[in-house]
């Protein structure tokens, strides 16, 4: 079993104070884990641990470790813990990995938070990771359809759960959980990649003035 210790910088974007995973940690351990790093932190490795995590928003782990050549990667890693809106964060976490990252970093990585019940998966290092890459294009596409009128936000989301078989529409699970937060989100990703599906739609760019 890997053990952990844990270091706060601020409010941890992935557990809350009563988490069971902050009451896991352990002094002098295998693992260090950073939680509320800011983007503007950086984060030294310690050679005396086998793996350096550093918790991540949408940035990029590049961020906090510097590039080099495409060569970079010690054994610091990043993580994210996937969450839509004010949801409760999920149990997916997103490792983000260098070039150079050492296989054991990994490893001891994806063991503490398979041992803490989490679901884990790998990917390298861009802005948003997978999932909010994946989806900030449907939801706004989502949102676009409905300021068309190509359907009401009923049917949009009728189709999408008996279509695809998901357990909510993109309508209604945008306006439960944060129609604000996916415009923060897009919006960053946008600034990242200038790719068109980015572009936070009407709707969430009103949310967003409505929370000022």
């Amino acid at each position: 079993m890997a053990s952990y210790s844990i270091v706060v910088h601020g409010p941890s974007r992935s557990f809350a104070p009563d988490d069971p995973f902050l009451e896991g940690a352990v002094s002098n351990a295998t693992v260090q884990v950073h939680l509320g790093v800011l983007s503007d932190q950086l984060v030294e490795s310690d050679e005396q641990a086998i793996c350096t995590l550093v918790e991540l928003d949408i940035e990029c782990l590049g961020v906090h470790t510097g590039e080099t050549c495409g060569s970079e990667g010690d054994n610091r890693i990043g993580f994210a813990r996937w969450q839509l809106g004010d949801r409760e964060p999920s149990n997916l976490i997103e490792l983000v990995v260098q070039p150079a990252t050492p296989d054991a970093a990994v490893e001891a990585a994806r063991s503490v938070f398979v041992e803490a019940d989490m679901k884990v998966a790998v990917c390298r290092d861009f802005s948003g990771r997978i999932l909010d890459r994946l989806l900030r294009p449907y939801f706004n596409d989502a949102l676009r359809a409905l300021d068309e009128g190509l359907a009401t936000a009923a049917d949009l989301d009728k189709t999408v759960r008996l279509g695809l078989g998901y357990p909510e529409g993109p309508i209604s699970l945008l306006e439960r959980v944060g129609l604000a937060r996916h415009h923060d989100v897009s919006h960053a990703l946008l600034e990242a990649y200038g790719m068109p599906g980015y572009v936070p739609a009407r709707r969430a760019v009103v949310a967003k003035a409505r929370q000022r």
